[in-house]
């Protein structure tokens, strides 16, 4: 089952590389809390459909007691929180920077599951996770050297640190960015936790369910029910958009997810997952016509040799 853990977790960030160019198109559009709502609610319409195909009951009422105590759990702080600190780091840095911080999520997740869960990884597995890793950092930190680009919107350190860069939203974007990682992180070990041998459509809808309520509070709470309701709908562009994005997302990609914490260790599992910087880079290549780095493509060999390591050792 490890294997196809593995497995999993690589499809779920194929998943998630089409839907991040989908999700940031539609916020800067309608912007994240809409497309958070929209999304949660699209993926939990397909995955009734899913589930009364392949379960034969649309609704996930034959989860065990342990799935309703962490999973909701999850999908509001996996959902909910990482997600609202996301959007809003694509909007105020860009995906760019923001996936630069998305190699932390291996450390944290395994991190969290040892000391959550005692979950422990073999020594082999361990050397694979941080040859993952330094590839995609190196892949993602080629893409700021070099360029006509001010060192802000280049994403270089030295722009980051400027005073009037951070006055104008760069370093609340960072920290956004960083805190999307670290409750992704503690999502995906509660999700681990409260799925147990649980089906995994069944576990994501138990997740979409709760993220949707919480995203309702979140309008209430902040007075944005009219930007939920009335505008964003207007926009029937970034309507389509968001819905795209919810099927690679929230349906197949979390869906994916699960099944690969339920396979394999979470750190594993996370590291696989993370590798959306390196896999985006053939589409910015052919859709959006962006040329590619050296140094970018050996990061990218460095981390896809790291993800063959998964499934040789």
């Amino acid at each position: 089952m490890t294997r196809y853990g593995e497995l999993a977790a690589f499809g779920t960030a194929l998943c998630w590389t089409a839907s991040a160019l989908f999700f940031e198109r539609a916020s800067k559009r309608i912007g994240a809390l809409a497309v958070n709502f929209y999304k949660v609610v699209v993926a939990f319409s397909l995955l009734t459909v899913a589930g009364a195909i392949m379960r034969g009951s649309p609704l996930p009422l034959d989860a065990p007691r342990e799935a309703w105590l962490y999973l909701p759990l999850s999908g509001l702080i996996g959902f909910v929180v990482a997600d609202y600190f996301l959007f809003n780091a694509y909007i105020l840095i860009g995906s760019r920077l923001t996936v630069l911080f998305q190699p932390l999520s291996p450390l944290f997740a395994a991190l969290f599951s040892f000391f959550l869960i005692g979950e422990r990884m073999r020594p082999a597995v361990i050397l694979a996770m941080f040859v993952v890793i330094s590839g995609i950092l190196v892949t993602v930190l080629a893409r700021d050297l070099g360029g006509g680009a001010s060192p802000i919107d280049r994403g270089t350190w030295r722009g980051w640190l400027k005073a009037d860069a951070l006055a104008k939203g760069q370093g609340k974007g960072l920290v956004f960015a960083l805190l999307s990682v670290l409750f992704n992180a503690v999502g995906l070990v509660l999700s681990k936790k409260g799925l147990g041998g649980y089906n995994a459509i069944g576990g994501t809808q138990i997740r979409t369910a709760t993220a949707i309520v919480g995203f309702l509070i979140q309008a209430l709470l902040f007075r944005r029910s009219g930007e939920l309701f009335r505008e964003a709908p207007r926009d029937r562009a970034a309507m389509r958009t968001t819905a795209l994005g919810a099927v690679f997302g929230p349906f197949a990609g979390v869906t994916l997810s699960l099944f690969a914490l339920q396979s394999t260790s979470a750190g594993a599992a996370s590291t696989l997952m993370g590798l959306t910087p390196v896999l985006i880079i053939p589409p910015s290549i052919l859709i959006l016509k962006q040329k590619v780095k050296p140094l970018e493509a050996l990061g990218a060999a460095i981390a896809v040799g790291g993800a063959a390591l998964f499934f040789l050792v």
